[in-house]
């Protein structure tokens, strides 16, 4: 998970953008946006986590920043 990675694509791209790519890379599928990542997996968990986080400030009102904090916390607490 590149934090850069994910910032740009909450800066650049809608949630329904981000909904199509989650879709166009569980069914195998090229991409309509740009996404980094070094594989499909990666590109996958920074849509996704693209995706919780623009929700997630629309929801609160809070800014990247905060809400990036929120789903780090989230990720900790599901991997430990």
């Amino acid at each position: 998970m590149k934090i850069p990675a994910i910032k740009k694509l909450v800066e650049n791209e809608s949630l329904e953008a981000l909904v199509a790519a989650e879709e166009a890379l569980m069914e195998e599928q090229p991409l309509a946006i740009e996404v980094e990542g070094n594989d499909e997996g990666e590109q996958l968990t920074h849509v996704i986590a693209a995706a919780w986080i623009l929700n997630y400030m629309e929801d609160n009102g809070v800014d990247f920043k905060t809400a990036l904090r929120e789903y780090t916390k989230k990720v900790r607490v599901s991997i430990s």
